[in-house]
Parts: C-alpha cells; sequence; structure tokens
C-alpha cells in the first residue's frame, strides 16, 4: 500500500464530505434519495453487513441481476450485497437480507467489516472500497470489467488514480480483449476475459403474459428525449398497421408520470387509447405505459418489435440479448458504446439514425428475427470466489 496516496486520499475524500454535508441534508428529503442518500451519506438504517461473507457490490437494476448466477452457485447464508441505486437495492434485496446501500468512502472506515471476498461490477472504481477491503482480509475481485470507447481517453487522463486502485485489486475478469489490454495500460494485474456476463444467464420469464391479437411494438428502457421520438413514429407506422399496439417501458421509476403525461397529451393529439400498466395489466389500448419493476423480459417474450432505448440519446445503450433470446426484431440507435460486445454478440439488431426511425419501422416486414451467436463463461470467476470458502 502506498500509505502517503492512502493519506492524502484519505483526507481530501473527507473534505469533500464535509463541504458536501449540507448540499447532502438538503437533497436526502427529495422523494427520489430520501431512501438512498441518508443510508449512503449519514448511515441511517445502513448498519454493517455481517463479516466474512462474499460481498457483491453492483450499481444499477441491470447489474444486481446480472450477478445472479454467481449468487445462484454460492451459500446463501454467506452472501452480502450493496449498490448505490434504489432500483439495484430493489434487486438485490431479493438475494438475501444482508443488502445495504454502499456508504460514501471515508464512512467506510467505520462501516466496512472483514469479508472473505470483494467482488465488484463493471466500473465501480472506488479506492476506498478496494483498499479498505483488501487490508481487513479480502480477496478482490473486478468482474465484467469494460472500458468503452468513449470512456477510455478519460480514464487514461487520470491514470495515476486508477493504478493505485488497481494494486488493491486482486483478479480482473473483462468483457473483450480490447478491454484487457485498456485495463493492463492502467495497471490492472492477472486480467482474464471472460465475456460479459450478462449473457451467461439471461433473465427468464417470470409470468406468461397474454398477447394482444396484434402487432405488438415494445418501447424498452427508454430515457429522456426517446419516448417522444418513439411515439412519433409510431403514430406514422400505425396509419399502415392501425391494429399495431405500443408498450413503453421507462428505464427509471421516477419518470413513469412524467411518461404518463407525455403519452396522454399524443394520444389526444392522434385520437388512440392508452392506459398505465399499474391500474390494468393487459396491453389492449393503442399504447400501455408499464409503470412496474420486474415484467420487460416478460413483455419480451410476445413483442414483435422491440425498440431498445438508451441508444437514440448518448446514454450507451442496454443489454439486448434479453430481447434477442425470444427472437424479437430489434431496432436500436448508434449510442450502444457500453454494450458494443452484447450487441456483437447478436445477430440481426438495426441499428439506425434518430431520422431514420419512422421509415425502418415501416420496413418491419424485411427486419431480421435475432439471436444470440455466444454466451460467456463465468466458471473462472466462480472457482476464485470459491477458493476462499
Amino acid at each position: 500500500m502506498n500509505y502517503l496516496f492512502f493519506f492524502l486520499y484519505s483526507f481530501i475524500s473527507f473534505l469533500i464530505y464535509l463541504i458536501a454535508f449540507p448540499f447532502l441534508l438538503l437533497f436526502s428529503f427529495k422523494k427520489k434519495y430520501r431512501e438512498s442518500l441518508p443510508a449512503r451519506f449519514f448511515l441511517w438504517g445502513n448498519r454493517p453487513l455481517k463479516k466474512e461473507g462474499i460481498w457483491f457490490h453492483s450499481c444499477s437494476f441491470g447489474e444486481a441481476k446480472a450477478i445472479k448466477p454467481l449468487v445462484d452457485a454460492l451459500p446463501q447464508d454467506l452472501l452480502r450485497m450493496s449498490t448505490t441505486t434504489n432500483t439495484g437495492f430493489k434487486a438485490i434485496s431479493e438475494y438475501t437480507k444482508e443488502s445495504r446501500y454502499l456508504p460514501y468512502e471515508s464512512l467506510l472506515f467505520f462501516w466496512l467489516k472483514p469479508q472473505k471476498a470483494l467482488v465488484v461490477m463493471e466500473a465501480e472504481f472506488w479506492y476506498l472500497l478496494f483498499a479498505l477491503a483488501q487490508k481487513r482480509g479480502a480477496k478482490t475481485l473486478l468482474i465484467n470489467a469494460r472500458m468503452s470507447d468513449r470512456s477510455f481517453p478519460k480514464y487514461q487522463r487520470i491514470s495515476w488514480l486508477y493504478r493505485q486502485i488497481f494494486r488493491h485489486i486482486d483478479e480482473v475478469y473483462a468483457q473483450t480483449e480490447k478491454d484487457k489490454e485498456r485495463l493492463e495500460s492502467l495497471g490492472a494485474k492477472n486480467v482474464m476475459v471472460t465475456g460479459n456476463i450478462k449473457l451467461a444467464h439471461l433473465p427468464e420469464v417470470s409470468k406468461v403474459l397474454k398477447k394482444p391479437e396484434a402487432l405488438l411494438l415494445c418501447a424498452a428502457s427508454t430515457h429522456k428525449g426517446e419516448e417522444g421520438l418513439i411515439l412519433d413514429a409510431f403514430a406514422d407506422f400505425k396509419k399502415e398497421n392501425p391494429n399495431a399496439k405500443l408498450v413503453v417501458v421507462p428505464r427509471h421509476p421516477e419518470r413513469f408520470d412524467l411518461v404518463a403525461g407525455e403519452i396522454e397529451d399524443f394520444a389526444k393529439v392522434i385520437q388512440c387509447s392508452w392506459h398505465r400498466y399499474s391500474r390494468n395489466e393487459n396491453f389492449e389500448s393503442d399504447i400501455t405505459l408499464v409503470d412496474a419493476l420486474g415484467e420487460l423480459v416478460n413483455i419480451y417474450a410476445i413483442s414483435d418489435i422491440v425498440i431498445l432505448g438508451g441508444a437514440f440519446e448518448p446514454i450507451g445503450g442496454h443489454n439486448a440479448a434479453e430481447a434477442a433470446q425470444f427472437g424479437c426484431k430489434i431496432i436500436s440507435g448508434k449510442h450502444y458504446f457500453n454494450q458494443k460486445d452484447i450487441f456483437e454478440a447478436v445477430e440481426g439488431i438495426a441499428v439506425v439514425e434518430v431520422s431514420n426511425l419512422s421509415r425502418r419501422l415501416s420496413q418491419y416486414g424485411v427486419l431480421k428475427p435475432t439471436r444470440i451467436k455466444y454466451q460467456s463463461d463465468i466458471s473462472p470467476i466462480l472457482e476464485s470466489i470459491k477458493d476462499v470458502l
């Protein structure tokens, strides 16, 4: 351990915490942060995880779901989970009661207990998380690691920081060979390519839904700016296919009401029906807003066409394999930079410019059903974890 860096980083981290304290207190009263901020920055109701377990840390809902095949292969009484988001917390809480919000780094000195292993998903590069976990006896693993074309130059500019972080990561499991090269250039050691673990075990249907007797379009994991684009394309599509129906599934729950208002205004203009799924669990209206979590895979299973969000705006894209497992025809925007390896593993995705979405949708008859070309191997990760049991 570089003790000088450790001391300086810890001091600066604590100083930032003190400066931000009043602002954090203020934001804690907002509905969106009412649960996560008090837990993360004030340890409110956020007691430490039990000692001597296998600790998984994942940020988002998707990442938390992706670790399921690893979680299922380990003793349930050893599972420890943490996250930083509300949706992530909902996902990890399904695995074990030992699920927490990850505290701000300075608070880890008081909160973090010795664990057998720390397993961190993708790009959660918290220096004190790795340094303190390792110092207190944990084997530290970074899994599903990636460095996109867009983010790598940013990492290079502060490579001195990442070299310090990688000093405290024992093993790295990268998604691709290119990711491996980039990670090693930043100081990562013991790097192995295992593929994207999101392809190792795709989420299964939890409930069989009734498909309407119509062409069903699913606007999946949409973000701000994408719903309007898709609704306009659907309006054009419906002129030629009057029986078609659209299901809109926003990515973030806090946007449900906002999107509902947008759909309501749109429906009045084109004179079509719509409803919220939480009030009526069917897809008989022209447009259905799915304002519920955990239904997307069930909807994929009955969808004919999936318009995959997160890529029509520069978000980075979402996991196309979840829809491809059902052979859906998939249309995506070009901004899928965080999902390149998954897109390469899926055959048949139609990638379009924003201006061409309506035209490409009208050509749905020539779109190819998608299929997954290959998956990944998580066995090296499991073997490494089981070494410490």
